[in-house]
């Protein structure tokens, strides 16, 4: 008898929204660092973006 599989670490839910909030936080933060050229004002700006869009995507993608 062969054991049932076994189930997905992440879904694909979840993988679609933390790659795209990803990629949005790259965005950002990419054109701030062009704006500013400030590398410590890039990365926040650019990890708050990343936070700030999980929520909200995880709201959208359905």
């Amino acid at each position: 008898m062969s054991s049932p599989p076994e189930p997905p670490f992440i879904s694909m839910h979840t993988t679609v929204v933390l790659l795209t909030s990803v990629v949005i936080g790259l965005v950002v933060g990419g054109l701030t660092f062009l704006s500013d050229f400030s590398a410590p004002g890039a990365v926040l700006a650019g990890l708050g973006a990343t936070g700030l869009s999980v929520p909200v995507l995880r709201s959208l993608i359905r």
